[in-house]
């Protein structure tokens, strides 16, 4: 097997150094994996008809190479730096890969920005802006200092969206969606889903998206406000708490103190036939609540 990986080197990889521009291409299968690995700059990848892997580009003056090989229906493109960085490795890839593959991208300075791919994402950055756009696949988006950001055209997906302190945006998927961030705003907007959890510690939450019936959304934050907008009509028991702020209601019901001796306030009523359940909690900010 190693024998037979070697080969598939030799015959299909390509290689370029030292601050040269990339222009390269090779055949690929239609549904295979692309794995990209880039320290930093900036990586784009748009999905096309066509079952080749394309990749033009800069690399930085002391980049050491840009490994570019395939083993079996798998596609590495990796920028290999010195171990010393002492700058210089700052590498721009523009990727043309077969529309249905599936995706994984890994950076540590290098914003990441994904186009037209159709096959399940996985997309990492540290300090990196992720964007992308979602077409019925899973998908998996992280960076620990920058944005994500995910536009979908309401096919039926599975979402998960992290960082630390960045804001995550999320437009126009259906389906299930999981956001967490540690210090920094959450947004889903024009979406609808079966189940929706969102968090942050320190930033706000907006959730203007329908609800499905049945479905769920969990909504918690520590220091921020929550501004819940549904978009058509909801069927669920809602379970609403802040210890610190105001509820505004849009469906009726008034909030109640949770405790005399405590500022806290709490709302709990069912809409429709409460087929769904809503829960929203946060320790200090408002909460509004609308349709």
């Amino acid at each position: 097997m190693k024998t037979a990986r070697l080969a598939l080197v030799f015959l299909f990889g390509a290689s370029a150094a030292y601050g040269d521009d990339v222009d390269e291409i090779m055949d690929a299968a239609s549904d295979g994996i692309v794995v990209v690995s880039n320290v930093a700059g900036s990586v784009e990848v748009s999905g096309w008809s066509r079952n080749q892997v394309e990749v033009t580009g800069e690399l930085g003056s002391r980049v050491e190479e840009l490994i570019f090989e395939r083993d079996g229906d798998e596609i590495l493109i990796k920028v290999k730096v010195p171990r010393n960085n002492n700058g210089g490795i700052s590498s721009d890839l523009s990727i043309n890969i077969p529309v249905a593959s599936s995706l994984q991208v890994n950076t540590v300075s290098a914003d990441i920005e994904v186009s037209d791919v159709e096959g399940e994402q996985e997309l990492q950055s540290v300090s990196g802006d992720v964007e992308t756009e979602a077409h019925a696949a899973d998908i998996e988006l992280s960076s620990v200092s920058g944005d994500v950001e995910v536009q979908g055209d309401r096919q039926n997906i599975r979402a998960r969206m992290n960082t630390v302190s960045g804001d995550v945006d999320a437009d126009s998927l259906s389906g299930e969606i999981a956001a967490e961030s540690v210090s920094g705003d959450i947004a889903t907007i024009n979406g609808s889903f079966e189940r929706a959890s969102l968090e942050t510690v320190n930033g706000d939450i907006t959730y203007h998206a329908a609800l499905l019936d049945g479905g769920r959304l969990d909504i918690e934050t520590i220091n921020g406000s929550v501004d819940v907008e549904f978009d058509g009509d909801v069927s669920a028991r809602f379970d609403i708490e802040t210890f610190n702020g105001s509820i505004r209601n849009c469906f009726g019901p008034d909030s109640v103190r949770t405790s005399k001796y405590a500022p806290g306030r709490e709302l709990k009523f069912t809409e429709g036939d409460g087929g769904g359940r809503v829960t929203i909690n946060t320790l200090n900010g408002s909460l509004n609540l609308c349709k």
